[in-house]
This record gives C-alpha cells, sequence and structure tokens, in this order.
C-alpha cells in the first residue's frame, strides 16, 4: 500500500520594491496585501506557509516621487546596485511602481542567470500585472480597460507602454480605452486632505467610463495607475456607481496593480514554470 509523508511547502519569498524613497508608500502596500492575501506581518515582513512579502525601499538620496519616465530610469541606477546582491534570497519580485519601469527588464535578464537549486526567479512589475489581469477579466470581446493614474504625463507614457507590452496592433491592444489622470502626483495621494484626492479620482475614473461609449465597447476593467492609489478601489467603486447606476457600476472591475502582481507571482513559483 502506498504511503505519503506530510512536508511543508517552502513558502515562496517575494520581495515587493518600491523604487522611491518613501517610507510611507511602502508601508501603505502592506496592510493592503495582509488583509487580501495574508495572515499575519510585521514591520518589515509577512509570512504565511505559504507566502513570504518583504518590502525593500529605495535608499536615499533617490527619488522621492516618481513622477515621470525619466524619474523611473533614474531610480533604477539607484536601486539596482543595492537588489542584484538579494537575488538569491528571493524567489519573485515585483517592483511597485506605475510604469514600464526600466528595473522589471533589468532584474528580469538578472533573473534568468540566478537559478537557485533548480528554482527559477520571477520579476514583473504592478503595470504589468494590472494589464494582464484586466484583460483576464474583460467580458466578451465588445469591452475595454483602462487605468487611472496621476500626472498628465503618464497619459502618454502608459498608453505607449500599453501597446509595447501588448505588441502593436495586437487584438488584445485594441481592447484598451486609454488614460485618464487625476494632476495629482504619487506623494500628493498621501499627503493632500482625503476629500480633493477622491474628488480627483472620482473625476477621472468617470471620464474613463465615458469612452467606453466609443466602438471599444464599455469600460469593464480599471486599473489603479499609481502604487500610492492603494486603498483608493472603494473610491473608484463610487465613481463607477455615480456615473453608470449601481447594477452596472458594480460590475466593473478594480484591478489593484500590487495585489495582481503578488498573486501573479505566486502562481508562477508555485507552478515553476
Amino acid at each position: 500500500m502506498a504511503t505519503s509523508t506530510n512536508t511543508s511547502p517552502k513558502p515562496a519569498r517575494i520581495l515587493i520594491i518600491n523604487p522611491n524613497t518613501s517610507e510611507s508608500m511602502t508601508r501603505a502596500l502592506e496592510p493592503l496585501l495582509n488583509n487580501t492575501l495574508l495572515t499575519s506581518s510585521s514591520s518589515s515582513s509577512t509570512t504565511t506557509t505559504t507566502t513570504q512579502i518583504t518590502y525593500f525601499t529605495s535608499p536615499s538620496p533617490g527619488i522621492p516621487s516618481i513622477n515621470s519616465p525619466a524619474d523611473a530610469t533614474a531610480s533604477t541606477s539607484i536601486c539596482l546596485p543595492h537588489i542584484l546582491p538579494l537575488l538569491n534570497d528571493y524567489d519573485a519580485f515585483l517592483v511597485a511602481c506605475y510604469s514600464q519601469h526600466p528595473l522589471v527588464s533589468e532584474l528580469q535578464k538578472a533573473a534568468c542567470v540566478a537559478i537557485e537549486n533548480g528554482r527559477r526567479k520571477y520579476v514583473t512589475g504592478i503595470f504589468e500585472a494590472s494589464v494582464l489581469s484586466s484583460l483576464a477579466l474583460l467580458q466578451g470581446t465588445h469591452s475595454s480597460f483602462g487605468i487611472v493614474s496621476t500626472g498628465k504625463v503618464w497619459e502618454e507614457a502608459l498608453s505607449e507602454g500599453v501597446v509595447t507590452f501588448l505588441g502593436g496592433g495586437s487584438s488584445s491592444s485594441n481592447r484598451f480605452a486609454g488614460v485618464e489622470t487625476t494632476g495629482l502626483n504619487a506623494t500628493d495621494l498621501h499627503d493632500l486632505p482625503a476629500e480633493q484626492v477622491n474628488e480627483k479620482m472620482k473625476e477621472a475614473t468617470k471620464r474613463l467610463l465615458r469612452r467606453g461609449k466609443s466602438p471599444l465597447g464599455p469600460v469593464n476593467a480599471i486599473c489603479l495607475g499609481c502604487a500610492g492609489m492603494a486603498g483608493l478601489d472603494e473610491v473608484v467603486r463610487q465613481a463607477c456607481v455615480e456615473e453608470l447606476g449601481l447594477e452596472l457600476g458594480a460590475r466593473v472591475h478594480i484591478v489593484d496593480g500590487v495585489k495582481a502582481g503578488v498573486g501573479i507571482l505566486m502562481g508562477l513559483v508555485n507552478a515553476g514554470f
């Protein structure tokens, strides 16, 4: 008769990387993951039987708020030397900056050669994770997804990023409704009065939903286009209900890239693809 032995699986070790110097922004990510994916936490890491989350914040002097692609590039040169020595300490890495952040590709290249005892290393960014998750959530062939982000510079940068990531002219990129912005930067989301932030978020969300009246079809998924928007999903939901009514507004998927990224990385580590 066959017998089996119960052995505890080795936890998937995931490093969440905040490439700006804002410790408050990093701390804001912890309850987001604790409340949705995990069960216990400490000031620097969170662990369950299957997942261990650790947080990294850019050292100072660094970029306090990444408000443009140029800031993202600068933050890569600052953070990369500190992260490369950590490659063998983790199974997966999530870059928590909503952009086509160069740190993602740099770490992916390094991860290709950093296989530890047969275990691969996985890397993604919250931008890429949210786009993939949104596509998986779209209903039918006549629906679309879009992004609510911060400063106006991200309208063009993220629109180009989606097309590049999905492949220009692909049917998937044709389901992208576009980007609407709040006019705030990442630190404003934490520093300004909540009423002001919420109003700006609602205005941008409603503008994005109105794009759903185009041939792309209704906007069925909205990506929170900044790591600093953690916890603002309910504000976006309120805007959806105000714009579309209770029934249709409740159907819109609101995608947080941090949660999406951790979920994707957990799946990759556990599957060993």
